[in-house]
């Protein structure tokens, strides 16, 4: 009944302008100075020994009554509002306002008694009008802001949302978003996280306890199909609860809480709706945030020139931030991408002004080029995430994964050694171990080339000294955000209306955030003595398949009803999952639960070198069969999956065959 009275009222033409627009502050001052003069009109009919004897006297006492209000008005500022957005402080006006004119005109009414020995207005009338006129101008202030908020709701057809939780800052986030002017939401219930509900509204929006059985029930109720909530309860999603939400497809949405917000340009209110945002899978996968105080990262960064490789990429743009604000005292880009190096100069000038910064765009595979920044900057520290890493493009090709992951490696790290450089910190993956592709098999390669050097160069050293760099990798999964990653895939296809496609039914994947992946990665290098290979914590795997579901149902949607999921099979090179650690290797804990050390075979540098030049040579000379043979020959658990390069593994296993029986 109320709902519809409240839709009735809206669609008069009045209503509709009024709610476009600020009412005019004369109006107010107008209805204002007529809600006292109908009062004090009121009053006057008391009996006549309360004023002045004449009817003239009477007269004037209440013209002085009206005036004195109105000039009181004006001073205080009490019109100066916008009634459908008046809060609390409005309404310390009104009552100031009140107060004033009730000293003026009590000081008035004594003046002449002081001249005239007779009070002109007695307290009684005085005390009645002002306390009157408080309800009233009051009581205008907050009806109009009550039906401009619900006849502001039915106009604007606001979204009905829920909103998590029963504390004071849940019940503040719900009264922000019902008063926000022109706003999205229409917090319609709580829900609580506790069984003991002790109430059953609050500000008179109705409180539901969360059960898993009735969820759905309740949001059908309430014919909302949305959850907002305070960026405080994101831990509790990640932590699973979002499972209850999700499969009934009901959005979530987080309240990020900051300082301040947006103004509205039409409205010069705060626009608090464009702060409350959907989540994403990310949000979800998300591990808890990484903050890198080590002091040691510090001490050896602070200062120091340190060269980043594929400084234009994913990994390496963040390392380039995380370096810089350990305080490097120059960060050398080098990347090959010209326009997305341009890009992260523009980032550097905005947030790291301070910091020195140049651009070398170069190729690693050009030794030339790379001398001439070791060179000319002799950096102390090297990070080396310049990589080709698409398992099924660099299947299609195979000579330059290998020339830019093998030989640009090699040529990064022999004049790291030539230089001096401190440590030398190479960015690997976990398709490196028991590689099924040419990129995880060409970055294993490189893993050894690198860590054979340090040993071979430590050995040159002495026993008592330590080589003049130290080679350091890491080796992590696939990380959320990065260039290629199937969630922007996924998100482009469910936006494109489907369908999803993904490769297998049963892939698994690890997923790590960027941010933390760079800022291990770090670390690993900073705690390094040089020859270890790192291993990073990556967490509980994902199945892509349940992956894409959660996707589509976080969209609001219905998989396989409104997005369909498409198997298209295993891409070349691709395996259903991804390890950290080979069969054979074993693990060493570090002082960081998310560092480990993996205890390798060791290389003799002479074969591992003479592998590596043939294998370069092949490359150049474009013989993709005998270099990827070659590979193999180097890297005996790189078996090829799903791949043209299969044969080549049955004609070892053939060859092996015919030696055995020789």
């Amino acid at each position: 009944m109320t709902r519809k009275l409240l839709e009735l009222i809206s669609s008069w033409r009045l209503v509709q302008l009024v709610q476009k627009a600020p009412t005019p502050r004369w109006v107010i001052f107008t209805i204002d100075t007529a809600i006292i003069a109908l009062v004090a009109l009121l009053v006057f009919v008391f009996p006549v020994e309360y004023f002045g004897g004449s009817t003239g006297m009477r007269q004037f006492s209440y013209c002085l009554v009206v005036l004195m209000y109105a000039v009181m008005n004006i001073i205080t500022g009490c019109y100066r509002c916008i009634v459908r957005l008046s809060v609390p402080y409005d309404l310390f006006k009104v009552f100031w306002c009140v107060v004033l004119a009730s000293l003026g005109v009590g000081m008035v009414s004594f003046g002449c008694y002081l001249i005239m020995g007779r009070m002109l207005i007695g307290v009684i009338p005085v005390v009645l009008v002002g306390a009157v006129s408080l309800s009233l101008m009051a009581s205008l202030r907050i009806i109009v802001k009550y039906l401009y908020g619900e006849i502001n709701t039915v106009i604007e057809r606001r979204e009905p949302v829920i909103v998590l939780g029963t504390f004071i800052n849940s019940v503040s986030l719900a009264h922000t978003l019902k008063e926000e002017v022109e706003g999205h939401y229409n917090p319609v219930a709580f829900l609580s996280l506790s069984n003991d509900r002790k109430f059953n509204k609050i500000n008179g929006i109705p409180v539901e306890t969360f059960s898993e059985d009735t969820v759905a029930e309740v949001f059908e109720r309430y014919q909302s199909s949305t959850l907002v909530f305070l960026q405080t309860h994101m831990e509790l999603m990640k932590s699973g609860f979002a499972d209850n939400f999700i499969p009934h497809q009901i959005m979530l949405k987080v309240f990020n809480q900051i300082e301040e917000f947006a103004v509205d340009d039409k409205t010069q209110a705060p626009n608090y709706s464009a702060h409350v945002n959907a989540i994403k899978i990310e949000d979800l996968l998300s591990r808890p945030v990484i903050r890198n105080d080590n002091p040691l990262i510090k001490e050896q960064i602070h200062g120091n020139t340190v060269l980043i490789t594929g400084a234009a990429g994913s990994i390496g743009s963040e390392i380039v931030r995380q370096v810089a604000a350990f305080g490097a005292g120059c960060i050398v880009l080098l990347d090959q991408a010209e326009t997305p190096m341009h890009d992260m100069q523009l980032e550097m000038e905005e947030k790291f002004p301070d910091v020195h910064v140049e651009l070398y765009v170069a190729d690693v595979t050009n030794r030339q080029r790379l001398e001439q920044v070791f060179r000319r900057f002799k950096p102390q520290y090297v990070y080396h995430a310049a990589a080709y890493k698409h398992v099924p493009m660099m299947e299609r090709n195979p000579t330059e994964a290998l020339l830019t992951n093998v030989m640009g490696t090699r040529n990064l790290a022999d004049l790291a050694l030539q230089y001096g450089v401190k440590k030398f910190v190479m960015v690997s993956t976990d398709k490196a171990v028991n590689p099924t592709n040419i990129m995880g098999a060409s970055k294993r390669i490189a893993e050894i080339y690198v860590q054979s050097l340090f040993f071979r160069a430590q050995a040159q050293a002495g026993a008592d000294n330590q080589p003049l760099s130290q080679f350091i990798t890491t080796r992590f999964g696939n990380v959320l955000g990065s260039n290629g990653s199937v969630i922007p895939l996924f998100r482009h296809q469910i936006e494109q209306g489907g369908p999803v496609t993904i490769t297998h039914r049963d892939i698994i994947r690890y997923f790590m955030t960027i941010q933390e992946a760079c800022s291990l990665v770090l670390e690993a290098g900073c705690m390094g003595h040089g020859g270890e290979i790192f291993l990073f914590d990556m967490g509980e795997p994902v199945k892509i398949f349940n992956l894409a579901k959660r996707m589509i149902l976080l969209a609001g949607l219905k998989p396989g009803v409104d997005i369909k999921i498409v198997e298209t099979g295993l891409r070349p090179g691709e395996k259903l999952y991804e390890e950290l650690l080979n069969d054979k290797e074993k693990t060493i804990p570090t002082g960081n639960k998310k560092i480990m050390i993996a205890k390798v075979r060791q290389y003799n540098f002479d074969v591992v070198n003479a592998h590596i030049e043939n294998i370069i040579s092949l490359a150049h000379e474009g013989n993709v069969h005998d270099m990827v043979m070659a590979m193999k020959g180097l890297v005996p658990e790189f078996k090829s999956n799903n791949s043209v390069f299969e044969k080549i593994d049955k004609e070892i296993t053939e060859q092996h065959a015919h030696a055995s029986s020789n």
